[in-house]
């Protein structure tokens, strides 16, 4: 039966025309849970644009407490909506589940409950526009992509800048989800399903649990789909070509929320509804999506809560872990696909060709879909990683992310070891506020160090494992390195002056022969350097105990024996 008019959304009142307003959809929350006590409205944590992101929890016990839920053996399911505003179908598709369960239209089964972030970017929201999303067919006004600072909250998730990123972090280790979803619309290429979706990177979640969702969890949820008469399919990896030559599976790095949650071996989900259909269609199957997987996990909820703590207590035990992915080529799938011939028409601007999709020739057929990744840079996780008190803008975000740590009570003069990194990329532009480190050398050695009182000692062996790991690594995807926390390192402090320098580095020198062995080997072989007397001086300087230890050196130190006492 269709819902009171009062309980109606906007989107129903337009008939599937129109999305709610931020301010909207806070009230109409309001209304709900003023409505039933099966709902509960918080708000927890600011965002950049000065309002608390609102968390909606549904749960049919009226507990609302995720450590009881979690102890009862309840499937946690943490639902994201809006992180692009722009993209608004499970804003809308969430507040209408919640309220046809608290009506009784959609039963809740008694072993899952709901923890709905209900907008997430909520500066972009505020931002409204009708002609911003030149790719997608409506609804007529939206949201727009980036949040208050003007960030991609969806390249926010171990960097952190946004007030809203440090918000959700503590939100999902409250809830501690087994089940996320992020609601998104695609771009790209044109095709007949409505619904797309990724589905984490079976491989980065790992082990037994990665192989279960993707044999056993997802198949169920492709199936129950059909049922509901979705045609869904993996999201169409592919911008300005055919689908149907095959695709690749979306490589989903911990930038982003599906990365992320991988990290803590929760199963994630990205729903991506194709941009080109009709607004009430997207809504309405983002709507029945999130129903599959309620209906998919409460069947398996046992042996899902089973295969998650397995998962988390094999993390601990874990002794190496992968950094990076690659597609494995070799490898695929095939998945039944319906879309539409591709071809090539003059553009009409200045006779070049164009891409384009030929609605009056659909077709059904198997293709290739490469859902396999090779793993690289594989790293063996230390007793310890130390991080010095300086360094607190890491430790912090550390602390965020639940990372269990203790802080030394005394100096100690202590034998670690150390990276010292040789080479590395940077982006030239700016990407997300940062210039982004990548292909990162470094040469590894063993030394003592001092270390102070009040610096940090972070044992492995804890659930937060993969998460320390891939974020302290300097290789990691989307390390801290990586995302420029440890720059200051890159640069030198201290300098010499050449007439200051120029005799003690002649002194140096001949009483190092194999250093004036190499240094001569240099004047032989370098003109340039044979010609730059500054070259010279800086060629010892940098090899003799006066250059400053700190340059290049990480400030992440790596302990191979766990310390009882600090």
């Amino acid at each position: 039966m269709p819902a009171a008019r009062g309980q109606q959304t906007i989107f129903e009142k337009s008939d599937g025309l129109k999305t709610a307003t931020y301010f909207q959809v806070i009230d109409y929350y309001k209304i709900l849970s003023k409505r039933s006590d099966k709902i509960k409205v918080t708000e927890r944590g600011m965002t950049d644009a000065g309002y608390p992101l609102h968390l909606i929890l549904v749960d049919e016990s009226k507990t609302f407490d995720p450590a009881k839920w979690h102890s009862a053996g309840k499937v946690v399911i943490m639902i994201n909506n809006g992180i692009h505003p722009g993209e608004p179908d499970g804003i809308d598709a969430s507040m209408m589940l919640t309220r046809d369960i608290i009506n009784g239209k959609v039963k809740l089964p008694s072993n899952v409950v709901l923890g709905i972030i209900a907008v997430y970017n909520i500066g972009g929201a505020l931002n409204r526009f009708q002609l911003t999303r030149i790719n997608q067919n409506g609804p007529e006004q939206y949201g727009f992509r980036g949040n208050a600072q003007n960030l991609d909250l969806n390249r926010d998730f171990t960097k952190n800048d946004s007030k809203n990123a440090r918000s959700f972090a503590e939100i999902f280790h409250w809830l501690n989800p087994d089940i996320f979803i992020d609601n998104h619309v695609s771009d790209g290429a044109d095709y007949q399903p409505v619904m797309t979706l990724i589905s984490t990177q079976y491989e980065k979640l790992g082990g037994k649990l990665g192989q279960w969702m993707k044999n056993d969890f997802d198949p169920e949820l492709y199936k129950i789909m059909k049922g509901f008469h979705w045609d869904m399919v993996p999201y169409v990896n592919v911008e300005g070509s055919d689908p149907s030559k095959g695709y690749s599976m979306f490589y989903d790095s911990p930038r982003y929320s599906t990365g992320y949650a991988a990290l803590f071996q929760t199963l994630a989900y990205m729903p991506e509804t194709h941009m080109l259909k009709a607004y009430k269609e997207r809504v309405m199957s983002t709507y029945d999506l999130i129903c599959a997987i309620i209906q998919n996990a409460s069947a398996k909820a046992r042996e899902l809560i089973q295969q998650r703590k397995n998962a988390i207590a094999e993390v601990m035990k874990q002794k190496d872990f992968p950094l990076r992915w690659v597609l494995d080529t070799s490898r695929y799938d095939l998945i039944d696909f319906k879309g539409y011939s591709a071809g090539k028409k003059a553009s009409g601007l200045s006779g070049l060709n164009v891409l384009f999709y030929d609605h009056s020739k659909p077709y059904e057929k198997e293709i290739k879909f490469f859902d396999y990744y090779k793993e690289t840079d594989r790293v063996t996780k230390p007793a310890a990683y130390i991080i010095p008190q300086g360094w607190w803008a890491v430790t912090d975000l550390l602390k965020l992310n639940q990372v269990k740590m203790r802080r030394f009570t005394k100096d100690t003069i202590l034998s670690v070891t150390s990276y010292h990194i040789t080479d590395l990329k940077s982006m030239p532009f700016a990407y997300e506020k940062h210039h982004k480190n990548s292909q990162v050398k470094y040469d590894t050695g063993v030394e003592v160090i001092h270390v102070l009182k009040g610096d940090y000692y972070i044992p492995t062996g804890q659930a937060a494992d993969r998460f320390l790991v891939e974020m302290l690594e300097p290789k990691g995807d989307d390390s801290y390195f990586a995302w420029n926390f440890f720059d200051a390192i890159l640069q030198e402090k201290e300098y010499f002056s050449d007439y200051r320098w120029n005799d003690m580095a002649t002194e140096y020198l001949n009483s190092n022969p194999e250093l004036k062995k190499e240094f001569d080997s240099r004047l032989q072989s370098d003109s340039s350097f044979a010609k730059s007397l500054r070259q010279q001086l800086a060629f010892i300087y940098e090899r003799s105990p006066y250059f400053e230890a700190a340059y290049k050196r990480y400030p992440v130190y790596r302990v191979d024996k766990a310390l009882s006492k600090l």
